[in-house]
């Protein structure tokens, strides 16, 4: 029974670290193709949406079965519902990708207002979270978690500042601002605050595997 429950458990784990890796890749080649101005890598991005939601959907009729007929208890229960918590922020994770993409798509390959810097900055480290997150699950290491939680605030510095700052051009120019102009900074705000919660789910990711090695719940 054990030795079931074992290869069960393997296999759902192994498609969590798939989707983990997805998902990972998504959100490098949308801020790749914010960067380029690249509509048609947009475009293709957005419709990686349907096979992450799978992805979820698959890992979740998964997890459910090895509780119906399994019965996990104690730390294995926590792995199983650490899972089921991981893949829901991992799905969040691309939507806000999706987000992402829909605004090049929506810019037209138009180069922006502003050299794009602190973003991809927020992405780095974003990408940086997810992956650790996904090797902290890997091999149930509730420090280098912690690592992860506490990379948040960086991306939460990044945001302000951009937020600050373009909030300041769209106030201050607001009347005589080229229309575009404005539509851009808007555009822009809102891909720092997809990054931003990108960060966070990063970061709840994490806090699940504290919670599956230690049985401790935290908050980042």
């Amino acid at each position: 029974m054990r030795h079931l429950f074992d290869k069960e458990l393997k296999t759902v784990t192994e498609q969590v670290i798939q989707m983990g890796h997805q998902v990972d890749q998504m959100l490098k080649d949308v801020v790749l193709a914010l960067k380029d101005g690249d509509v048609e890598k947009a475009i293709e991005l957005e419709k990686y949406d349907d096979e992450i939601d799978q992805m979820e959907n698959q890992i979740e009729n998964l997890c459910i079965d090895i509780i119906a007929t399994q019965c996990p208890i104690a730390r294995d229960l926590r792995r199983i519902t650490t899972i089921l918590r991981m893949i829901s922020d991992l799905e969040r994770i691309a939507d806000h990708c999706v987000n992402i993409a829909r605004i090049v798509i929506e810019n037209k390959g138009r180069p922006f207002m502003k050299p794009l810097v602190d973003l991809p900055n927020m992405q780095d480290i974003c990408s940086v979270m997810i992956h650790d997150s996904i090797e902290s699950f890997i091999h149930s290491d509730y420090k280098q978690a912690y690592t992860v939680i506490n990379r948040d605030d960086e991306v939460d510095a990044i945001y302000e500042k951009i937020y600050i700052e373009l909030l300041n051009i769209l106030t201050q120019n607001n009347e005589e601002m080229d229309p575009v102009v404005k539509e851009q900074v808007i555009m822009l705000l809102l891909i720092g605050r997809y990054l931003e919660r990108i960060a966070d789910h990063a970061t709840n990711v994490s806090e699940r595997v504290i919670y599956m090695v230690t049985g401790k719940l935290v908050k980042g």
